[in-house]
């Protein structure tokens, strides 16, 4: 099959590009001129363009029977947030209709469970639980509700699509990192000497890969999935990462406020002086929240794996140790 990839040099869009390679596609990535160097040993057909440049989107999907849209602007701390609209929104609007306008034969488009609600009692929560835009925190999660709205009119309107929600991936090959994969270098860097009770749900990368691309095979046009597998609390994953790296894990939990206040004044001083504050607010704000997920519905309808997530983590310790990201005794 011809398919079509935005997202390629991103975490969860390498690890699919594989994935696909590997079962035999044609793939074609959507590229930026910036970006197309990290492609640069990867099998796949690149295709220079951006998520604002409809006429790129024209080109790419020239003879393409299916897309995978996981591109995103992914930042929890933005000066301007205009660029991350832009991107999100408007890039996932540009994308669909272009989409539409190739006949493609079907769409998986890549929103988050940050779009999705949660339960007040911390419960898991699943693809029908209420939500609102005022329940987003911070720019990132509203504009991937928004873009995820767009997503739900274009099936409405015809669009053979079917929506994917990632919970956390980990694994390896977290280039950038992801703000879980800075988590576990903090660990093992020794930057976690505390923790606040809050907690995620884990899923291995490859395993977000394979919902992709079964989600284009199995799922069912206008329905979202939950891609994710182990609900655990923060001191669990720290605690698994300390059996796994061979490191002590944080005795001591601080409540809420005392980070919050951390991130609230390092964000002040991060918008005076320029740049990007060490401790993102938003990131504290969200972790108020235990990000509890039942993914059931893609593990009955699509089969999703479910691999233990000690693996992943295991492998993306591995991989950091391995590609230099951590020095001394971590390493």
């Amino acid at each position: 099959m011809k398919v079509f990839v935005t997202g390629a040099t991103g975490f969860v869009g390498w690890h699919l590009v594989e994935a696909l390679i590997s079962r035999g596609d044609e793939v074609r990535c959507l590229v930026r001129p910036a970006s197309a160097a990290l492609l640069a040993t990867s099998r796949c057909e690149v295709s220079l363009g951006d998520l604002t440049d409809f006429a790129s989107l024209q080109r790419g999907m020239d003879g393409i029977e299916a897309v995978y849209h996981c591109a995103a602007d992914y930042r929890l701390y933005v000066d301007d947030p205009v660029a991350m609209y832009a991107a999100n929104v408007e890039g996932t609007r540009n994308i669909l209709r272009a989409a539409a306008e190739a006949g493609v034969r079907r769409v998986v488009y890549t929103s988050t469970v940050g779009a999705l609600g949660l339960n007040p009692d911390a419960s898991p929560a699943d693809e029908q639980t209420p939500v609102s835009l005022s329940d987003m925190i911070g720019h990132y999660k509203r504009s991937k509700f928004l873009a995820e709205r767009v997503a739900e009119e274009w099936a409405l309107k015809g669009l053979p699509l079917v929506i994917v929600n990632p919970s956390t991936p980990v694994g390896e090959r977290d280039i950038k990192p992801t703000a879980t994969g800075r988590m576990i270098l903090d660990f093992l860097k020794g930057k976690i000497p505390v923790y606040v009770d809050t907690g995620l749900n884990l899923v291995d990368v490859r395993d977000v890969a394979a919902g992709h691309i079964l989600a284009l095979e199995r799922g069912r046009v206008g329905e979202k999935y939950i891609l994710g597998n182990r609900d655990m609390s923060l001191k669990a994953i720290l605690d698994t990462l300390s059996r796994i790296a061979g490191l002590p894990s944080p005795r001591v939990r601080v409540p809420h406020w005392l980070p919050l206040a951390v991130a609230a004044a390092d964000t002040a001083l991060a918008r005076v002086r320029g740049g990007k504050p060490r401790f993102e607010l938003d990131a504290v704000r969200l972790s108020r929240k235990k990000m509890f997920f039942d993914p059931g519905k893609a593990v009955r309808e699509l089969g999703l794996p479910q691999t233990p997530v000690e693996e992943a983590l295991g492998r993306a310790v591995a991989w950091f140790r391995q590609q230099g990201y951590v020095v001394g005794r971590a390493a």
